[in-house]
């Protein structure tokens, strides 16, 4: 088992607020990616937030986009559709999806649109 998935989802998420906001991008963008992944609404995300969910129990209660199939590419150098674990490809989706917002892609093609 990875030391993410019992990672809290708090813990990262600065990190993801300073990565987006370093290019340009903002929280709400950020938290508007997060729902559309997960299928949480703003209360929602910020229920987990508060609570310290760990990645395993963020994911296991998240309702996914239909449109997961179109989130491809390479994170940390392994391609996203090719990751074998469930639990780890959901997180390699949401790392992707940040650093599309992080590099300045326009939220419809970020939210495949």
């Amino acid at each position: 088992m990875s030391r993410i998935f019992t990672t809290s989802v708090a813990s990262v998420y600065p990190h993801y607020v300073a990565k987006v906001e370093r290019k340009g991008r903002t929280r709400a963008e950020l938290d508007e990616v997060i729902t559309w992944l997960t299928g949480y609404d703003a209360a929602e995300l910020a229920h987990h937030l508060e609570a310290g969910t760990t990645f395993e129990d963020f994911f296991a209660g998240a309702r996914l986009t239909p449109h997961v199939d179109l989130i491809t590419g390479v994170v940390c150098g392994v391609r996203v559709e090719d990751v074998e674990d469930p639990l780890m490809q959901r997180i390699r989706w949401l790392d992707k999806l940040v650093d599309e917002l992080a590099r300045g892609k326009a939220m419809e093609k970020v939210l495949r649109g």
